[in-house]
């Protein structure tokens, strides 16, 4: 009974201690609907647990913007530790309205620091909304306040294909952002728009179209996510001096 104990305080112990890569995002980075699933989920088992804790707080339908005012960030904040890992990824959810209509969550296009304000529709209180990169430019700063690392994400790419019948990345808008906000904070970026553009370009038409769902050219289902997850996983490897990527699986056996 004693061993037992000891057995079990010292796993506690490694557990507690042991850093923590938490992943904030939108339904492209987590998704709970039947037939569709993000990037986040099997991006944890490309790491070895025994090394790093992997918890995926992303969700569906948020934007920078809500992801901050609903408190979802303020969760993550209060149990961010020095020497975790925040990945970060939005963008899909960041146009549309901001304060009319029953899913007003936009943010402010660009990465500069103006703001506006006005009374949200839905529910009758008023709100000051920055811009996209602003948002990327809090989670990080705050983090690196944290003692802790954040690595962002530009947002993956939709199914659709140029007049070329090749996907080009975003050199313009979000994820052009997202690398602009990473480089004021002095976060890491990973371009995962433009790296996998680059890898579907690289496969079949049919073979990109398994990765996303048949309902909508934005979703991934089940094995698109698993893919995407390789990818991110072979970013954070090049990233250079990351400790992050010490923690992940060789890539034989992370496929295993």
């Amino acid at each position: 009974m004693y061993i037992r104990l000891l057995l079990f305080l010292a796993l506690t112990f490694s557990l507690s201690g042991q850093p923590t890569l938490w992943i904030i995002g939108d339904s492209t980075v987590r998704n709970n609907t039947r037939g569709q699933q993000g990037w986040g989920d099997p991006l944890a088992e490309q790491f070895d647990s025994d090394q790093m804790t992997v918890t995926n707080r992303a969700l569906g339908g948020r934007s920078s913007r809500t992801f901050l005012t609903e408190g979802r960030w303020e969760e993550v904040l209060t149990k961010l530790k020095k020497g975790d890992f925040v990945l970060i990824q939005f963008g899909h959810n960041d146009g549309g309205k901001m304060f009319s209509g029953n899913r007003p969550r936009a943010s402010i296009k660009g990465n500069g620091d103006e703001s506006t304000s006005g009374v949200v529709e839905e529910t009758g209180k008023e709100e000051t909304v920055h811009s996209y990169g602003w948002y990327l430019r809090k989670y990080c700063q705050e983090s690196i306040n944290r003692g802790a690392t954040p690595i962002v994400c530009s947002p993956i790419p939709r199914n659709i294909r140029g007049a070329d019948g090749k996907f080009h990345p975003d050199e313009t808008a979000y994820a052009k952002w997202a690398k602009e906000a990473a480089q004021a904070t002095g976060a890491s970026f990973i371009p995962l728009n433009a790296l996998l553009c680059q890898a579907f370009n690289q496969i079949e038409k049919d073979e990109v179209d398994k990765i996303f769902c048949e309902t909508d050219h934005t979703h991934t289902s089940s094995r698109g996510a698993t893919f995407n997850a390789r990818v991110v996983a072979d970013a954070i490897r090049q990233l250079p001096n990351s400790s992050l990527a010490r923690s992940l699986k060789s890539p034989a056996h992370a496929d295993k």
